[in-house]
């Protein structure tokens, strides 16, 4: 069973967001998405101080089985990125919430994430 947080926010591609205290959007993959997708190998972030847009691709990561676009969740300026996962790009399977997330954006309308699914919406996804 893949672990779910109710406090973040869910595309049906996998990728989870969290609003942080400062009002920043930190992104990252799900459980269930690195587990269907096995070892990762790579990361492709974007670059910090580019603009990504809601549901358009903003990176990739490649596992040992296959290569997956990364959506954003959200649009605005990318103002992090997660260093450590050019060195240490499994940590997205050990820790895909907490030390694996991906880029952090400073949204230009935090009312993108309206359309993104709860936890439980996110659930029912992945278990049909």
């Amino acid at each position: 069973m893949s672990e779910l947080r109710d406090e973040l926010r869910y595309l049906s591609s996998h990728e989870w967001a969290r609003v942080e205290s400062d009002g920043s959007v930190t992104v990252g993959i799900t459980d269930h998405a690195q587990e269907a997708l096995g070892d990762v190998v790579y990361v492709e972030l974007p670059d910090v101080g580019s603009e990504v847009n809601a549901s358009q691709e903003a990176g990739v990561v490649e596992s040992v089985k296959a290569a997956s676009d990364i959506f954003s969740p959200i649009s605005g300026e990318v103002v992090a990125i997660n260093e450590a996962l050019e060195d240490a790009p499994e940590t997205v399977n050990s820790s895909p919430y907490d030390d694996g997330w991906f880029f952090k954006v400073t949204p230009s309308d935090l009312n993108e994430l309206d359309n993104a699914l709860d936890a439980e919406a996110y659930k029912a996804l992945i278990e049909e």
